[in-house]
């Protein structure tokens, strides 16, 4: 199947790999040659009120091991993010943003901003926020607190 683009960018603080960021990583892979995958620094989660569990790097390690396991041949790279949309932002190849339902209208902003620096507006690409067996969202904060775990099955 011929991708629809060639470079494509997500995010995530990834603190807890879970089904919604497996169809997150899905989308970017199915639609796009190539991903860069902004992951948030310490500093940024902190600055957003996340209390994370795990540090930058062992975040990037386990979400490389995955990625090496799951997306096989795939071409991506991690990024550390310090800011809203980090090499969305700059990146002038950059075709589209990968983004969940929750999160893609923030698109806007990020071509508003592309638009002030001279760069062509992406592509905004949604993916449906996937739920847990109680029909809420799955999230990192809900798998730390024991309400569920990663396929989102409550505990």
């Amino acid at each position: 199947m011929q991708s629809r683009y060639r470079l494509v960018a997500t995010g995530g603080t990834f603190d807890v790999i879970h089904r919604g960021h497996l169809a997150l990583l899905q989308k970017a892979f199915e639609v796009s040659e190539s991903v860069i995958i902004g992951v948030t620094s310490d500093k940024f989660a902190a600055e957003r009120g996340k209390k994370i569990v795990n540090n930058y790097s062992a975040r990037t390690s386990g979400l490389s091991k995955l990625l090496d396991s799951m997306f096989k041949d795939q071409k991506y790279q991690l990024k550390e993010l310090n800011e809203d949309f980090g090499p969305a932002l700059y990146t002038s190849n950059v075709e589209a943003l990968i983004a969940s339902k929750e999160t893609g209208h923030k698109g806007t902003l990020l071509n508003k901003l592309r638009a002030e620096k001279g760069l062509k507006p992406v592509d905004i690409v949604t993916v449906d926020l996937v739920l847990a067996k109680d029909g809420k969202r799955i999230s990192s904060t809900r798998i730390r607190s024991g309400e569920i775990d990663p396929e989102g099955n409550l505990l």
